[in-house]
């Protein structure tokens, strides 16, 4: 390996999500041009000696880097940076979220994009985007006293409140996500009883209720600050959960 590849390859962080840490490494070196169209990429063992990762966790950050264009392998020669890679197309796949700490961030992001999302319902609703949160409110209800997390159904919920932004580009960013953005499978519901269970069910029922209750009468204002505290709360738990688990991530 030459001396650049090796000062490139050894800036490398240590990450816990060890796959999306080197996939993010990597991309961000040949988007600044680190690692220069056509160079070859270090050996998989020169790669594990510079991170710490394991062989399996090489082989799928290079797969995942060739799955989106930006590098190419030739039969007995390694990987090379593609001549003309692809515009990196922003994700966020469901292998993304390994972790409490990934959770908090789609948190984060849904925070920046929703709280200006229900301003904008509030002022521009129709009543049948109100009939549309009805629809799916009530179907929410109906999944959780069935037994189930109602992840569908509170992604449903959500992105009614961005459709009737009237904005086409808001729903359509949701799409692009899928159901990575509400990640109900790292709620723990199945460490609760009865009782705490349904305590945090009709939480989350009365939150989403002061949600459409401002959006429905028109109040920007408190439809922000619901919206807001309705997804703090969520990233509130997700923090308490990690601490609970000593900061396993």
């Amino acid at each position: 390996m030459a001396d650049k590849d090796a000062a490139v390859f050894g800036t490398i962080p240590q990450s816990q999500n060890l796959r999306s840490g080197l996939v993010d490494t990597l991309i961000a070196q040949i988007e600044s041009g680190d690692l220069a169209p056509g160079q070859r990429l270090p050996t998989e063992q020169a790669i594990m000696a510079a991170t710490g990762v394991s062989r399996t966790v090489v082989r799928e950050a290079l797969a995942s880097l060739r799955a989106k264009g930006l590098i190419t392998t030739r039969q007995g020669l390694g990987a090379f940076v593609a001549s003309d890679p692809k515009p990196r197309a922003f994700s966020i796949a469901v292998t993304d979220v390994e972790s409490i700490d990934d959770v908090l961030s789609v948190l984060e992001l849904r925070i920046g994009i929703e709280v200006e999302a229900a301003g904008l319902a509030a002022l521009r609703r129709t009543e049948e985007d109100l009939e549309r949160m009805r629809v799916k409110l009530d179907a929410l209800d109906r999944s959780i006293l069935a037994g189930g997390s109602g992840s569908e159904e509170d992604f449903a919920f959500h992105r009614a409140i961005l459709v009737a932004t009237r904005n086409p580009y808001y729903a359509r960013l949701f799409d692009t996500f899928g159901s990575v953005m509400v990640p109900r499978q790292w709620a723990r519901f199945d460490t609760m009883d009865e009782a705490e269970r349904a305590a945090h069910m009709a939480r989350m029922r009365r939150e989403h209720g002061a949600i459409f209750s401002a959006i429905r009468d028109g109040d920007e204002k408190a439809a922000r600050r619901t919206l807001r505290n309705h997804l703090g709360r969520s990233a509130q738990r997700f923090a308490e959960l990690r601490d609970l688990a000593g900061g396993a991530r």
